[in-house]
C-alpha cells in the first residue's frame, strides 16, 4: 500500500507521514525535521521553469509519461518500505495561498490521480481552498 500526501518544506509536520524532497534542490533553510529521502525524478528540469503554465505542464507530465506510473510507484515503495510507512509527504517550496500560485507537486498529483485512479491530497494549511481551485 502507498498513500501519497503533497505539502511544502515550511509547512510539513511529521504525523503526516514520511517526507520526501521532489525539488532539484534541497531547502537552504534549516528544517525542523529530519530530510532524508529524495525522488529527484519528479522534479521538474530548471529550463521549465521559464515557460507559462500550460507549457509547463506538458513538459512536466511528459517526462512523468516517460517515467510510468510503474516506476515510480517502484521508488516510491522504496522509501515506504525502508521507513515502514504508507505514507509518503512529496514536498517542495511554493506556498500556494499565493494568488495565482501553482507548483509541480500539484501537477504531479493530478497525473498520479490520471496515470492511477488514486487521490494525492495536498495537506497545506489552505488545502481545502485550494482543491477547489482550477488547476484541478
Amino acid at each position: 500500500m502507498l498513500t501519497l500526501f503533497t505539502n511544502r518544506y515550511q509547512a510539513y509536520q511529521p504525523p503526516q507521514g514520511v517526507p520526501v524532497r521532489i525539488t532539484l534542490g534541497a531547502p537552504r533553510f534549516k528544517l525542523p525535521y529530519l530530510l532524508t529521502h529524495a525522488v529527484r525524478e519528479l522534479a521538474p528540469r530548471r529550463e521549465y521553469f521559464a515557460q507559462p503554465l500550460p507549457e509547463f505542464t506538458a513538459a512536466y507530465r511528459a517526462d512523468l509519461d516517460q517515467l510510468g506510473p510503474v516506476r515510480v510507484a517502484e521508488r516510491l515503495r522504496q522509501i515506504a518500505n525502508a521507513e515502514q510507512d504508507h505514507r509518503l509527504v512529496l514536498l517542495c517550496y511554493e506556498d500556494l495561498s499565493a494568488p495565482r500560485q501553482w507548483c509541480h507537486r500539484r501537477i504531479f498529483a493530478s497525473w498520479w490521480k490520471d496515470a492511477t485512479g488514486d487521490e494525492v491530497r495536498e495537506l497545506s494549511p489552505l488545502a481545502d481552498q485550494y482543491e477547489q481551485g482550477t488547476l484541478m
